[in-house]
């Protein structure tokens, strides 16, 4: 069945022209063909922040019904199921079974076609690395009509193409994750503060000892407190325990988007005076469910709607470790000398671990990942000088969360998108793909 579908990622930036909806479903056996339909793009739950989901004037295939569960097999600790189901979904299943997934990213609710297509990460990178790692096989259905098996060992190109490879490669039909064992459903935690960008990377070359590190730091805090935040680390409980996957309820909802930005800079100073001043209260160790560790935004539905009718921008970079500390300093007092408004600020190191996946972001270093209100102009001449500080450096940015890096930006980020490009399906695009690829 196919409709018309309003041209929005997550970010809920305004848009080109919308696009055409098809359902695919498990019964699905062929893509549209040529006189149907013109380009091609999978979409699941669009938790993508800019444009890579958005396939303006083209025809995009639903997953969502695509959400079956295939097989579990308890013992090995391996799942196959299909490319629509959520990781909320798998976590259900798996969790009161004693299993767990290796990787997370900020939210459940995105499914495992788009995990597999952006190579999604987590808190634990410098333990086990990005989703790629964690996937045995995957289907993949061609606009040719075939449907080709893909693993390390079979058709091992398009495995690694297909990686954080944004979709462009075809349908994701189904795949096979590896799961890790739990022996409850509790992390120990431990916050601690730190006031300085060298603090923070002291903290984190510490922590390699604990599973899941993540820190918030404070943007918007200039001279004697610029850099500051609060470091949070975790591991799973040992011993045996209740096996709850929760989550089952928001606690709040955003309505509608306000005609402006709730997110600006005096509510940000507000937020994040209070925020330091909370997490410098709650330091120390705890035990916790699992749930508002890794997804604490997840509590508040369209949550995205605090930025206003003209959406956001989430921008992430990734920075080499060599220079790190000082760069990462460059960064955050560009961003304070702007005054851009930013309260999700997440600040984490990467580990030494490889994806299989040709596009793949994660290398080693330093992630900083901003969301900011669309100020137009304004917030992009900001980004543009966040830019030359990471390109400078020999960093990347994230084409998950992007939605305006240039074509020259995206070929130094990702120096093997040129053999990528050859197992691009030829049907298949989307309006990330045609901005920073010249001529497409």
């Amino acid at each position: 069945m196919a409709g018309a579908l309003s041209a929005r990622s997550w970010g809920r930036l305004p848009l080109a022209a919308a696009a055409t909806t098809v359902a695919a479903d498990w019964r699905f056996q062929a893509l549209p063909g040529r006189d149907e339909v013109t380009t091609l793009l999978a979409h699941g739950a669009r938790r993508s922040y800019g444009d890579s989901c958005i396939n303006s004037g083209g025809t995009e295939l639903d997953t969502r019904q695509l959400d079956r569960f295939i097989a579990l097999d308890s013992n090995a600790g391996t799942l196959r199921c299909d490319a629509g189901v959520t990781l909320q979904e798998i976590l259900r299943l798996v969790v009161p079974r004693g299993w767990f997934l290796p990787v997370l990213p900020g939210t459940q609710f995105v499914t495992v076609g788009g995990a597999i297509a952006n190579d999604i990460h987590g808190k634990n990178h410098h333990v086990s690395g990005s989703f790629g790692c964690h996937v045995d096989a995957l289907t993949l259905l061609r606009s040719d009509g075939e449907r080709r098996v893909c693993s390390e060992s079979d058709n091992a190109g398009l495995f690694a193409a297909t990686i954080g490879g944004l979709g462009l490669t075809g349908l994701i039909t189904e795949a096979t994750l590896r799961l890790r064992p739990i022996a409850c459903d509790r992390l120990v935690v431990e916050n601690l503060v730190f006031n300085s960008a060298q603090e923070f990377s002291q903290l984190s070359g510490e922590s390699m000892d604990w599973e899941y590190t993540v820190s918030w730091v404070d943007v918007f805090a200039r001279a004697g407190r610029a850099g500051r935040g609060i470091f949070s680390r975790a591991r799973h409980v040992d011993e045996p325990g209740e096996l709850t996957a929760g989550g089952g309820r928001m606690r709040m909802s955003l309505p509608f988007a306000p005609p402006l930005p709730l997110v600006n800079s005096t509510t940000v100073d507000l937020f994040n005076r209070a925020y330091f001043l909370r997490g410098s209260r709650g330091l120390g160790v705890r035990e916790q469910h699992f749930q508002p560790f890794f997804f604490p935004l997840d509590a508040i539905a369209h949550w995205n709607r605090l930025y206003g009718r003209q959406g956001f921008y989430q921008y992430q970079c990734v920075i080499p470790r060599d220079g790190g500390v000082a760069i990462l300093e460059s960064l955050l007092r560009r961003i304070a000398d702007s005054r851009e408004a930013s309260f999700l600020a997440v600040l984490k190191e990467f580990g030494e671990r490889r994806s299989p996946g040709l596009l793949s972001f994660p290398r080693p270093g330093f992630t900083l990942a901003l969301d900011f209100p669309n100020r137009g102009a304004k917030t992009l001449t900001l980004f543009q000088s966040l830019d030359d500080i990471v390109m400078s450096a020999g960093g990347a940015l994230y084409p998950a969360k992007d939605a305006r890096m240039s074509a020259q930006t995206f070929a130094r980020s990702f120096p093997g998108s040129e053999v990528f490009s050859q197992y691009v399906d030829p049907r298949f695009c989307s309006n990330f793909w045609r901005r920073v690829r010249t001529g497409l």
